[in-house]
Formats: C-alpha cells, structure tokens, sequence
C-alpha cells in the first residue's frame, strides 16, 4: 500500500544530511536472515592438491564417429527467431479523480452533523474545500492522489485502522503537501469511526428490546 524508496538528505542542512526513508521502509520487517556458512572444507594431510580421480579406472570406451548433417533450410510459413521484436508497451494506470474522493468524505461529514460539534465540522468542511482545491490547481503529485483514493476505499469499507495507516504514511512521506488539509481527513477518520461505534450500539440495543431472551445473555454476560 504505502511506495517503499529512499530520497537523498537535504543539501541544505548539511553535506552529511542522513538520506530519508519512506514509511513503508520504515515500517517493513527485515527479510529472513541468511545461514552463515561456517563448514570448512578438509585439506589434504600431505599438503598437495589432489586430482579428482574417476570411480572407474582403464582407457575410456571408443565409439565409431557419428555422421553430422547440414542444417535444412527451415519450412514453409516460418520465420527465424532472430527476426522477431517483442515490443513491450507500457500499462498506463488512470488517474485518481477528484470526485471519486471527495464525494465519500463529503458524505461522512453531513452524517456526522448532529452528532459532532458545529466548530469541528465545520473545519472539516473547510480542509476538504482545501484539498480540493489543491487537487484542481494541480498542486498533488501522482503519490498522494493514488494514497487519497486507496484510503478512500479503505473508508468506505469501515476498515478504520486501514486508512489511518494510510493517512500516516503520506504524513511521512508528503508532508509538504498534504499537512494543511490532512488535519481534517484524519478528524473525520476518527469521527465518523465513533458514530459507527454508537450505530452498532443502538442496533444492539433494538435488537435486545425486542427478544427478551438476547437481553438476558447479554446481562449474564
């Protein structure tokens, strides 16, 4: 999900300014460890190299020379291998649209209303205009509008701790673009998280209401 590179250290701070790690680098375990190789091979107790001897001693087998025949010409219909170019043509991917993002965060935020404060939605609304225009003004590299609609996604499906994730890693990597809009992106995570929880809750409790049965299990519990 999140780009794995390496950018160079900043020039600015220092020749030998460390080099800076995406957060996918940083958050990736290290691959699986090489055994060493610690078996030693015998030498020889004289000293001397020795030949590699054959298990079978004599003079080796004489066989009669074979007859080798001219290469054809090839058949009909066919082309040599040398002749034929594969041409590799790139897989273009489309590019994230602006709609497709903004509508969904959008509609969190008026189910959200009433159920969260004025000022806090209200600020909400006020950074998701930002990154729309943001994204209009062509100010958003190709990374961060393919991370905005993969954790859109990820949102959509109420996979919570999935678009945090997603939120942190463009804070690492994108700080400089992202940072004044994605204040509002992860308190509307967070919000429309909550709502959810209190949505189960009261579905929960309907359901107990109606089946006195499920509400006794549920207080013995």
């Amino acid at each position: 999900m999140a780009e794995l590179y390496v950018k160079p250290g900043n020039k600015e701070r220092g020749w030998n300014d460390p080099p800076q790690f995406s957060y996918g680098l940083q958050t990736q375990t290290g691959g699986a460890k090489r055994t060493p190789l610690t078996k030693r091979v015998a030498a020889p107790q004289d000293g001397s190299p020795r030949a590699p001897t054959s298990e079978t001693s004599g003079p080796l087998p004489l066989y009669p020379p074979t007859s080798i025949k001219a290469p054809g010409p090839p058949p009909v219909g066919s082309y040599p291998a040398s002749g034929l170019e594969l041409i590799s043509v790139p897989v273009i991917e489309p590019e994230a649209v602006i709609e497709d993002v903004l509508r969904p965060l959008e509609q969190a935020l008026e189910d959200c209303r009433g159920h969260t404060k004025k000022q806090v939605c209200d600020d909400i609304s006020r950074r998701l205009a930002l990154l729309q225009e943001q994204w209009a003004g062509g100010k958003l590299s190709i990374p961060v509008k393919k991370r905005m609609a993969l954790l859109v996604q990820e949102f959509s499906c109420h996979q919570w701790d999935a678009a945090d994730d997603i939120h942190r890693s463009l804070m690492v990597d994108h700080v400089t673009e992202v940072s004044q809009w994605m204040v509002g992106v992860k308190r509307l995570i967070a919000e429309k998280r909550n709502l959810s929880s209190e949505e189960s809750k009261e579905e929960k409790s309907a359901v107990a209401a109606e089946n006195p049965m499920i509400a006794g299990l549920q207080q013995a519990s």
